[in-house]
């Protein structure tokens, strides 16, 4: 990815590391860089870095109390800082709200003005914000921590209506789609880590991210924006699998991670309204409160009491789907045709079936496999829950320890045990595995789950979750946009994208090893 758009952050303790992170930085595409001068054990040797320079680069040399690791005393960082602006290795110097008014505008360096604020969004935003627009400044920066929704709405709400250049955000993961949204609401830039792992703010993404994620370079005010809403979600590929297939299908959206906390959802649905987001996936734990506040229903939704995708109707209201209904059924059918060979298919009708979970995954699942007809019995921890759903899907309910007792054909978990970074776990015992037997876990991050390696070691025939994940999100993807979409690219995409060595995407979309990717 080539943009700049995007100010790429590098900040190590070493000059050797700093340097060798500048290089390969351009290398990748980098167009504007900051280099955070808190992060270096030592004096900060401008000689040294200056002859490195192929792009602007911003100073930044931040004190603990906004989020930085400055550790000298604040008289020696107004020194080094005003050292770094006479220096002429940088285009621009970022000053914070509270000194700006006492640094001198000095030569052609260019002056970022910023508030941060790593515990809250204080109340008095807009109030601090209008203090800011009176210092000399070319862009503004408002960086403050979100705990809700509102936080975010209060946060976008600046960023859109902001008369001078800015760029606000929320810190944190459930602030985290502001970073992306400031570009719709006409920031000039947006930031990334080169290097995630030196955790430089909580909820910044990775410069990778960009290059094979989220594709900003096009974002403007008639960007459409679509999102997962979940949590967590952090571990979701919907937003690289969605991204991807809008550039294929030529449509100006750009699809976004929503960490919404349980109980949230009507909250978060009001809040984002003024983006607006277009159309969301809902997976843990919001499905059936999704189901519980659209406006139109379809069938299945009605059925199950969970939905897995809302598409706004009008102002504020939304439609509301489940296409893992329809999901399950095609790839438990794909699999028995495929299976079949020259001869019959097996009617799913005639296997018996064991379903762990009584969550929105599981309520879809028990509902379309009994329209198949299929004997079912339901499992989860909370026994309530599996009851409820044995009635409204007329099947049987056992006790959580006593799933391995039951007789099964097809066992499918709707857990997420076994989920990434929990890859450890398995949501049953071994020792219920049989050869011959079907087991299909919805999990796809990873795809071989460890239910799904043990399963094939013993013989078992195995669907993982990514053959269902394509399906659901291809039908969402029709829901959004109006088109279909190439459900082989899209497994494509997604095999790739699980595999550990996928680091960079090719033209066509497809993701490839870093030793090959290109710029």
């Amino acid at each position: 990815m080539s943009s700049d758009r995007v100010l790429v952050v590098i900040g190590r303790t070493r000059h050797k590391m700093v340097v060798a992170e500048l290089q390969e930085a351009v290398k990748r595409g980098a167009k504007f860089i900051e280099v955070r001068l808190d992060f270096l054990a030592k004096a900060v040797d401008f000689k040294r870095l200056a002859p490195l320079k192929q792009c602007p680069w911003v100073a930044t040399l931040r004190r603990p109390a906004d989020g930085g690791r400055f550790s000298g005393t604040e008289q020696e960082r107004m020194t080094i800082l005003r050292q770094t602006i006479v220096s002429g290795a940088f285009e621009w110097v970022d000053l914070e709200t509270d000194v700006a008014n006492t640094v001198p505008r000095f030569g052609s360096v260019k002056r970022i003005v910023s508030y941060h604020n790593t515990a809250e969004t204080p109340r008095n935003l807009d109030d601090i914000y209008a203090n800011m627009l009176k210092q000399d400044a070319d862009v503004y920066k408002v960086a403050v921590a979100a705990h809700s929704p509102d936080d975010v709405a209060r946060v976008l709400q600046l960023q859109r209506t902001a008369p001078k250049p800015t760029v606000a955000f929320c810190l944190g993961d459930i602030g985290q789609p502001t970073r992306f949204l400031a570009l719709k609401f006409g920031a000039p830039w947006i930031y990334a880590a080169f290097n995630k792992e030196r955790g430089i703010a909580p909820g910044l993404p990775s410069f990778d991210e960009f290059r094979t994620t989220y594709p900003v370079q096009g974002v403007n005010a008639d960007t459409q924006i679509f999102g997962v809403v979940g949590d967590p979600v952090g571990h979701s590929l919907s937003p690289l699998l969605h991204n991807h297939m809008y550039k294929k299908l030529g449509v100006n959206a750009l699809y976004l991670p929503f960490r919404v906390p349980r109980g949230q959802l009507p909250q978060a649905l009001a809040a984002y309204d003024q983006i607006p987001v277009r159309g969301y996936s809902v997976t843990i734990p919001h499905k059936e409160a999704a189901a519980g506040l659209a406006r139109e229903c379809e069938p299945n939704v009605l059925v199950t009491g969970a939905a897995n995708t809302l598409t706004r109707v009008d102002d504020g209201k939304f439609g509301a789907a489940n296409t893992d209904y329809a999901a399950v059924v095609d790839s438990l059918k794909a699999f028995l045709a495929e299976s079949a060979k020259d001869g019959p298919a097996t009617p799913l009708s005639q296997l018996s079936v064991l379903i762990l979970g009584a969550g929105g995954a599981a309520r879809a699942v028990a509902h379309a496999i009994h329209r198949e007809g299929s004997p079912i019995t339901i499992a989860a921890r909370t026994y309530e829950r599996a009851q409820q759903l044995a009635e409204s899907a007329k099947c049987r309910a056992v006790d959580w320890h006593a799933r391995h007792n039951v007789s099964f054909d097809v066992l499918i978990n709707c857990t997420p045990v076994g989920m990434h970074p929990n890859v450890d776990e398995a949501p049953c015992h071994v020792s219920v595995l049989k050869p011959g037997t079907i087991v299909f876990d919805t999990i796809y991050t990873p795809e071989t789950t460890l239910l799904i390696r043990e399963a094939r070691v013993r013989g078992c025939d195995t669907i993982t979750g990514v053959d269902m994940f394509v399906r659901q999100a291809a039908r969402q993807i029709e829901l959004f946009t109006g088109m279909t979409p190439d459900t082989d690219a899209m497994r494509v995409i997604m095999r790739k994208a699980l595999s550990p060595l996928t680091k960079a995407f090719d033209e066509e979309g497809a993701p490839r090893p870093a030793d090959e990717a290109g710029d």
